[in-house]
């Protein structure tokens, strides 16, 4: 399978201290991956620098078919160019609906002004209830957004970032505050989508890592410690020492 991004040798420092060191990365076009470590390992860094909001000092990220070097793009263009990202707070239009908040995904770069006056296509319709059902929000698309539960609200972010049709998908921490069931369904959910696009899905738990069921990176000091399925990494004496053994 060939890769959808590559990170080869990326480093990047901030006041001397080396955030990332050395490190690089690929996953496939239709890839769930998991990516671990401690504080400081360099985790969210690493998804700065993949979304343009940190340049690295040295290395080279290339995403795509065929591969653009993302490193010369502007984060609007990378987001364009097919790169979505879900930070670990929900950050949705609370006094809109469901509905409305799918739309403005949906419609792009309009404001939510345009939105309102907008008359949606019986297609643009179809899609907003099939995402619906697919983040398991279609009982609640009338319902204002701020009323939902907080697992439904990232729910409902991941259903905005799916709207615009991402080929990665990278999210961070989804499991953070979450019911039982509510984290059982955001596992399911990923499965769904890494099953059309590559999904990045950085966690501390190791149980909803579990349940994701794919590969790990575990990321230390900002490089790759140990790569493999969960059970091989948490078998690794230096991921035990470095992470696990805390």
């Amino acid at each position: 399978m060939s890769a959808l991004l590559e990170v080869i040798s990326v480093s990047v420092s901030f006041d001397g201290f080396k955030a990332i060191n050395g490190l690089s990365f690929e996953i496939g076009s239709q890839e769930l991956r998991a990516v671990i470590g401690p504080n400081g390992a360099g985790k969210t860094t690493f998804m700065d620098i993949v979304t343009g909001k940190t340049r690295p000092d040295e290395g080279k990220v290339r995403f795509g078919d065929p591969m653009m070097d993302l490193l010369r793009m502007s984060e609007s263009q990378i987001a364009r160019a097919g790169v979505g990202r879900k930070f670990q707070r929900p950050t949705v239009f609370e006094s809109q609906s469901v509905r409305d908040n799918l739309m403005m995904a949906l419609s792009g770069d309009r404001s939510p002004f345009q939105v309102m006056v907008y008359r949606p296509t019986s297609e643009d319709t179809d899609r907003i209830e099939a995402l619906a059902a697919e983040i398991g929000l279609s009982d609640e698309l009338d319902r204002i957004s701020g009323e939902l539960s907080h697992g439904q609200k990232q729910w409902l972010e991941i259903g905005m970032l799916l709207a615009q049709d991402p080929k990665l998908l990278l999210v961070d921490e989804p499991a953070a505050g979450m019911t039982l069931g509510e984290r059982e369904h955001t596992t399911d959910l990923l499965r769904r989508a890494a099953e059309t696009r590559a999904v990045v899905v950085v966690e501390h738990d190791m149980e909803f890592v579990r349940r994701l069921g794919c590969k790990v990176t575990v990321l230390h000091e900002g490089s790759v410690l140990a790569e493999g399925s969960l059970d091989h990494v948490t078998a690794n004496s230096d991921v035990i020492d470095v992470y696990l053994g805390r």
